[in-house]
């Protein structure tokens, strides 16, 4: 069995970004997670990865988890990007490859500002639930989310995994809260909050500021990027419509896409399984290899 190892990197403002890997001796995959979580979402599918012979790397993005909150408030989609640009240049000094990149939602498009105004830096690059085209709707509805309790916190862990459940009715409710123990910080008035920095959604270089801009620079310039790419949908996605995927696949040179049923946004934790299969099958590792 391969044990995880913590890791460490620096990101574009030599702020200190925390990580684990699994090291299966092989291809070096970075996992980078979705706005408001931390890097134990992808601890499943490392292990997975890890475990057909890759080296499984995940990072806490800026203000996340265990990294830095960077003085500087920067915590817009550019800045995200800056920091993966960093992260998979010290992966190739480190293994002497180029990685693939998994990025869900803020770490696909944190890989794919990388690799579209930085790159080549990537040997291919998987897209979890996220195009540079989304719905508004669904935008407002999940950073709704994660504002709601974001300065008031929540009592109890308890009290937090019925937030989520409310949130996401469809998926299983939680046999244990020690995942979810790992995405809140208890602070010094007792209160359980978010692993996040506040000034992430509030502050004055949040992480929509210059997201429009940035998103119709990336839609631009799909039709240069070469680069395999797997853009992995959930059918219940709040944010990706089926036009998005097919939009973004017919622009994008070697793109494809598949569809996770019964997934919403947060696919690898709806459907971890199917989730695996579709990424280990585009590594070229899948059982029928």
């Amino acid at each position: 069995m391969i044990e995880r190892k913590a890791i460490s990197f620096f990101g574009s403002e030599d702020n200190r970004l925390t990580g684990d890997i699994w090291d299966g001796g092989g291809q070096p995959v970075v996992f980078l997670h979705g706005g408001g979580q931390t890097r134990h979402a992808w601890d499943a599918t490392a292990r997975d990865v890890a475990g057909r012979g890759m080296r499984a790397i995940v990072v806490d993005q800026r203000g996340h988890g265990e990294s830095a909150w960077v003085e500087s408030g920067h915590y817009g989609f550019h800045h995200y990007g800056a920091d993966a640009a960093a992260i998979f240049r010290q992966v190739q000094e480190r293994f002497h490859a180029r990685p693939v990149a998994v990025g869900a939602s803020l770490g696909g498009l944190a890989s794919l500002t990388a690799e579209m105004r930085e790159g080549p830096l990537l040997d291919a690059l998987v897209l979890v639930d996220i195009t540079p085209r989304l719905d508004p709707a669904g935008v407002n509805k999940i950073q709704g989310f994660m504002g709601e309790r974001m300065e008031e916190g929540f009592a109890s862990l308890e009290e937090a995994a019925d937030a989520i459940a409310a949130y996401l009715p469809h998926r299983t409710p939680r046999r244990s809260l020690a995942g979810l123990r790992k995405n809140l910080r208890q602070d010094e008035d007792g209160r359980y909050r978010w692993h996040w920095d506040p000034a992430f959604i509030k502050g004055s270089a949040n992480i929509n500021s210059g997201a429009e801009a940035l998103m119709q620079e990336l839609i631009a310039g799909l039709p240069q990027l070469h680069l395999p790419v797997l853009l992995v949908r959930g059918m219940r996605s709040e944010l990706v419509q089926e036009a998005h995927a097919r939009e973004f696949v017919s622009l994008a040179p070697a793109a494809s896409y598949v569809d996770v049923g019964d997934a919403g946004h947060m696919v690898a934790g709806d459907r971890n399984d199917v989730f695996a299969a579709e990424i280990l099958k585009f590594l070229g590792r899948d059982k029928a290899a």
